[in-house]
């Protein structure tokens, strides 16, 4: 597929006047017309939820526009529990899926009436006491079968490799021991798989966790409510790959879930999803400004966002496609690397990277920052983090996250003297 900008260098330029750069902007048509469409692949199964997973993007204005859409919120931590709650989210409508969990969080979580995922056998009796000595009635454990993730595309994820889950014995002794504490309701959850650009992800996953399910009831008489597919839906960060049809992806969970569930008498299993790369991920950008050119061994251009704002390639050599604003159809003649300025050599969005000639003051538009983005920025080297603005259907732009100043930047240091010897 093109990469294409939400914006031109005419609205970046406008905006960057009242909005200095480095920020991030989402693009709220792009956002509202995918959860329509996750909504109606699924529209088959008439228990069917989406849990935004908040990590992705931890903003409650966004969050707000999927909530619209019949979305919860997959949390794994106390602030995104917090977050879901204050935006409105509550009960069912919030699945907790921790790992190494505090019991503080649990406490949280069952306060709020959130569906518990647990990740380990040995949290039941710790959560369980954490929950004041009683488990709520619908809880779910988390699977993972070990081995490695093959689909006819190849190897996809090494599950065994990974911290999280059940080995498939667990799961079924964890049930029976959930049973016997008063547990009513069950559901299964599995991540087996990330960035999965592929149709067959989620139908092959489905067909698996389908057959645990009919296990586990056979041999503990449990109740399945629902099966959670997690997230692992990909977006094509490269141009040139074709993106997953949300569509088709239903339709093949659907023909899994008559094949498998439905002869087995559990045709009131709900399918929940908690995708947040596929939500979020095409409908974000980092936009930054050229403000350095350095020609040694290689070819720089310094722009004024970091890893602070975008840390995925640093940590992960992970690919962001850039577009020169203003110069979408012009050769990409010149091989670069794109530079931030932190005191660390990965701090790089991207390396040897062929793109048009870069004039200083030339805004770079860094595509499908909308997960993982600016959820993943840090402190290092003082850098502050950037705002995060909602490019509006109606073409006005909305400040939904300002920009840190440094007095949030020192704002725990004010129990020390050197506080109010702070320019701020």
């Amino acid at each position: 597929m093109q990469k294409i900008p939400f914006i031109t260098k005419s609205q970046a330029e406008e905006i960057a006047e009242k909005y200095p750069t480095p920020f991030h902007i989402y693009d709220e048509k792009g956002i509202r017309e995918n959860a329509k469409a996750v909504k109606d692949a699924f529209s088959w199964n008439p228990g069917f939820r989406e849990y935004f997973a908040v990590k992705a993007t931890p903003n409650p204005y966004l969050m707000q526009i999927l909530k619209e859409y019949g979305c919860g919120a997959d949390c794994s931590s106390m602030t995104e529990l917090m977050l879901s709650e204050a935006i409105g989210l509550k009960g069912e409508q919030v699945m907790f899926s921790s790992n190494d969990t505090p019991a503080e969080e649990y406490t949280y979580a069952n306060e709020m009436g959130a569906i518990i995922n647990l990740d380990d056998i040995t949290h039941i009796d710790f959560c369980e006491k954490a929950c004041g000595g009683k488990l709520p009635e619908t809880m779910s454990c988390r699977y993972n079968p070990g081995g490695v993730f093959r689909m006819s595309n190849g190897i996809m994820d090494n599950p065994g490799d990974s911290k999280y889950g059940m080995m498939p014995d667990q799961m079924t002794e964890a049930y029976r021991i959930l049973l016997k504490k008063g547990v009513k309701h069950f559901g299964i959850h599995a991540f087996l798989a990330s960035n999965t650009v592929t149709n067959e992800y989620y139908p092959v996953l489905a067909g698996q966790l389908f057959e645990l399910a009919v296990k586990l009831k056979e041999e503990t008489g449990a109740h399945i409510a629902f099966i959670n597919l997690s997230g692992g839906v990909g977006i094509p960060y490269r141009p040139g790959e074709t993106p997953n049809d949300i569509k088709v992806i239903g339709e093949g969970v659907k023909e899994a879930y008559e094949r498998i569930l439905i002869p087995a008498g559990m045709g009131d299993v709900a399918i929940y999803t908690e995708m947040g790369r596929f939500m979020m991920g095409p409908y974000g950008a980092l936009v930054t400004k050229a403000i350095h050119e350095k020609h040694i061994h290689k070819e720089y251009i310094g722009v004024d966002a970091c890893a602070v704002n975008l840390m995925r390639p640093a940590m992960y050599g992970a690919y962001h496609h850039i577009t020169v604003l203003g110069r979408e159809d012009a050769p990409c003649d010149h091989q670069d690397d794109v530079a931030g300025s932190l005191c660390e050599n990965n701090d790089k969005f991207a390396i040897d990277r062929k793109l048009p000639e870069i004039e200083m003051g030339d805004y770079l538009f860094i595509h499908d920052t909308g997960a993982h983005g600016f959820s993943m920025g840090y402190n290092y080297n003082g850098k502050l983090r950037s705002a995060e603005l909602l490019l509006q259907e109606d073409g006005s732009v909305k400040l939904i996250r300002r920009a840190e100043t440094p007095k949030d930047y020192f704002a725990t240091f004010d129990t020390l003297d050197v506080y109010g010897k702070l320019n701020i």
